[in-house]
């Protein structure tokens, strides 16, 4: 059974709503049994067009635990409206961080290192998230990086290695998701790319288009570069650049794991300062010598074939 056949009122109470989307209202409240802050997801399954995009996403948080993916406690069904019970992340989304600061190279890699460590065991799993982008990373006060938002979430195994759905959103959908081509796991890390841009220069490439303009020109340009490329540096390279005119295979996330840029990765706590600059600074007045050193040559790592 996917949700539970309690009643979550007879344990939550104190519910503070703290954000709404497209989907319902999250709000956070107190667990009696525990007596912990939990986070819950309330969405109305009356206004949702696509109700199996909600259940596969409680799917895969109940069948798949990694310290980098958000927890789920349990879902229910209330009324019209399906619950989800998770761990609340104090620290917000990294599209907080990326909008509001500036983030250095030992920065970028930390984020970087948690997130593929979350990608590769999916992969391992047959699971593509098909979503990833800032606001599908979540931080903890302590600097931990969790990825949350399943409901794209695709399965291949064998029998069905690949998929070609057009899902996810649009500026950091890879090319063949666009082009409506066989893809697989690789999708998740040409979008970890383009979050990799995000934390250099602010945003992903294209932002200020429409969204099908945006796909457009994804679909038919060479991969995106730095817009602060001047700024950045040449010695943080992720290897692998072709020479030749022949394509590249595009880095798995265990492969990315071994590159020497994450041996830059520190300790979690690296990502405090970012947070408390992110809920109380204006961008404006971010100090400018916070330039990262990313070299524009390593997000092509993860941008090839």
């Amino acid at each position: 059974m996917v949700v539970s056949s309690k009643d979550p009122r007879e344990n939550l109470e104190r519910f503070a709503k703290i954000g709404e989307g497209s989907t319902g209202t999250v709000c956070i409240a107190h667990d009696r049994s525990t007596g912990r802050q939990v986070a819950v997801k309330k969405m109305d399954l009356r206004k949702q067009q696509r109700r199996e995009l909600l259940f596969n996403e409680v799917v895969i948080m109940r069948d798949y635990h990694h310290p980098n993916i958000v927890e789920m406690f349990d879902s229910y069904l209330v009324n019209d409206e399906l619950w989800v019970v998770m761990e609340f992340l104090e620290g917000g989304a990294l599209t907080d961080i990326v909008t509001h600061a500036r983030m250095d190279e030992e920065q970028i890699a930390t984020v970087c290192k948690q997130c593929l460590k979350a990608l590769a065991y999916l992969h391992s799993q047959g699971v593509i998230h098909r979503d990833i982008k800032s606001d599908s990373i979540l931080l903890a006060l302590d600097g931990r990086v969790k990825l949350s938002d399943f409901g794209f979430c695709a399965q291949v195994s064998q029998e069905l290695p690949k998929r070609k759905s057009l899902v996810g959103t649009p500026y950091w959908m890879s090319p063949e998701v666009i082009s409506r081509l066989p893809y697989g796991p690789e999708v998740d890390i040409w979008s970890l790319g383009i979050m990799v841009i995000e934390m250099v220069d602010g945003e992903p490439p294209f932002f200020n288009e429409p969204p099908l303009q945006a796909m457009r020109r994804i679909r038919e340009m060479p991969p995106p570069k730095l817009k602060n490329a001047h700024k950045v540096s040449t010695t943080a390279i992720f290897p692998g650049q072709n020479a030749g005119t022949g394509p590249i295979p595009r880095a798995t996330a265990q492969e990315l794991l071994a590159h020497p840029f994450l041996r830059q990765a520190g300790p979690p706590a690296l990502l405090v300062p970012l947070m408390r600059g992110a809920k109380h600074t204006n961008y404006n007045l971010v100090v400018s010598h916070l330039i990262p050193v990313i070299s524009p040559e390593m997000c092509l790592y993860f941008f090839t074939f």
